[in-house]
């Protein structure tokens, strides 16, 4: 299961804004991705709602993850990890989202 941390850099967490621009950077990869915190079950990224019931506020790491057997069958892992490492990338670019 291709699996990502990353510390959530946008000085109102996932919220509103930041919220929005990470689901729809995790709906253009295509993948099913889920992000969590803390250990407990994620959710999905692609919903709005769900990301920012979650309250990732600024600081904490998050672990973004796509289940193995969830994988599209034209995407390999290697490709859903790019993918992951992008998402990464955007959470902590404070400017970015």
């Amino acid at each position: 299961m291709p699996v990502c941390k990353a510390i959530v850099a946008a000085a109102i967490g996932l919220h509103a804004r930041p919220a929005a621009v990470f689901v729809r950077a995790v709906t253009a990869t295509g993948l099913p991705v889920t992000i969590s915190k803390d250990g407990r079950p994620g959710v999905d990224a692609r919903s709005l709602l769900e990301v920012m019931t979650e309250d990732f506020e600024c600081g904490c790491e998050v672990e973004l993850a796509v289940a193995a057997d969830a994988l599209p069958a034209r995407c390999s892992v290697a490709e859903a990890e790019n993918a992951l490492e992008g998402l990464r990338v955007l959470l902590e670019s404070p400017n970015a989202v």
